[in-house]
């Protein structure tokens, strides 16, 4: 397996899910990663080569690269004899690989060594949604590479389905989350946090990243706390890299910085927020989190659903998710959840106020939204369908 990202996030816990959700004996799982809290997780299955950085190229629809972001291919391209040297180790390490996972579509450099190194089938995950409709010769570069060097296609849900190539020959297997039933400590958490037993509470999952929409969440608490709700924020996650010093100042004045944890927390204050909100840091147990929400708020720019939005669901909460065009996998809009546009603080505040004053919506929705939840994500299921891509894509190769 090889993963792009050194912070536990969304793509990573999915990936551990997955694995771990294998039948006993079925896959042998080593990974290349770079450092981070990804590896903490990822050690727990199976053996781990550290990377200082793994180089990507991003075409997704939101970081294509455009003005200032190709400034990030920098990055990208120091990393480069960093992912080399880790993928030669991998292939002295466990010479007789039978396949290469790439987590993300942005693994391209990866993917295309590790293509050349192990020569066994590629199975690409895309957990972003693509650029569509772009002409451009990347994207036309990245399409040639999809239809001769990927032996199968993994896409994660229909939304991002539905941006790839009609013609690409993608499998649909949905993500899953096997802990949502371990609720224990629910108690210990809601009185270590200090909640309000009358208030409405909010749930945010995910690190402090500009993208995740940590910024709208405070407008939306603010507008909120001035229409007289009583409406309280609980904020699972913390910051993927530093939020402070001049290095990233600077990148989050360019608009290339991620990283607002700081901002985050001097926003909170300055508009005296800090009796609403209650950040717990990030919690591997992330499920006792969706034990004391009312609703899920998932206000990400990607304008993509997020696994957040099923986690909840399997604890019955339903989400408020910017996402334009939810496709029925994932949310349906005025049953599951609410979706409204990504980047607009005033519709988040809206459809908190909506639901906050319809508490028997809120659980008609939490309902509906565990309904889909136990359909669709089930973890040992999904499991089943990666593995018999495996088992397929290393038949097809013997064969040839």
């Amino acid at each position: 397996y090889i993963h792009m990202a050194g912070a536990f996030g969304g793509a990573s816990r999915s990936l551990y899910e997955a694995v771990r959700s294998f039948p006993s004996g079925a896959v042998t799982p080593v990974f290349v990663a770079p450092h981070g809290s990804v590896l903490d997780f990822f050690s727990r299955l199976g053996e781990v080569i550290v990377a200082r950085g793994i180089s990507q190229f991003d075409n997704t629809r939101y970081g294509h690269y455009r003005g200032l972001r190709w400034l990030i291919l920098l990055r990208e391209m120091a990393y480069l004899p960093f992912t080399l040297a880790a993928l030669i180790r991998a292939k002295r390490r466990w010479p007789d690989a039978d396949l290469v996972h790439v987590n993300e579509i942005t693994g391209i450099v990866p993917w295309l060594l590790a293509r050349r190194l192990f020569n066994v089938p590629i199975v690409l995950h895309v957990r972003s949604v693509a650029q569509e409709g772009s002409t451009s010769l990347r994207s036309q570069w990245i399409d040639r590479l999809v239809r001769t060097r990927a032996d199968a296609v993994v896409a994660i849900d229909d939304t991002v389905r539905n941006s790839l190539p009609k013609d690409w020959p993608v499998s649909v297997v949905h993500n899953g989350f096997s802990a949502a039933a371990k609720t224990e400590g629910v108690a210990d958490l809601k009185a270590r946090l200090g909640l309000d037993p009358e208030s409405f509470k909010i749930g945010f999952v995910g690190n402090f990243l500009r993208v995740k929409g940590i910024q709208e969440l405070v407008e939306a608490a603010r507008l909120t706390r001035d229409r007289g709700l009583n409406v309280e924020f609980i904020v699972v996650g913390g910051d993927a890299g530093s939020s402070e010093g001049i290095k990233a100042r600077i990148l989050n004045a360019v608009g290339l910085g991620q990283n607002l944890g700081a901002e985050f927390k001097a926003s909170i204050e300055a508009h005296g927020l800090q009796d609403r909100f209650h950040l717990t840091g990030f919690m591997p147990d992330v499920a006792r989190a969706y034990g004391l929400m009312d609703v899920l708020c998932f206000p990400s720019h990607y304008d993509a659903p997020g696994r957040p939005i099923f986690e909840a669901a399997f604890l019955k909460v339903p989400s408020i998710a910017a996402i334009r065009h939810p496709t029925p996998d994932t949310l349906v809009n005025g049953v599951t959840g609410i979706a409204i546009a990504p980047r607009d603080a005033g519709a988040l505040a809206d459809a908190i106020e909506q639901l906050a004053k319809n508490p028997s919506l809120v659980v008609s929705m939490g309902e509906a939204a565990y309904q889909m939840a136990i359909s669709t994500f089930d973890p040992v299921a999904n499991a089943a369908r990666l593995l018999a891509i495996y088992r397929d894509v290393i038949d097809r190769r013997s064969r040839t």
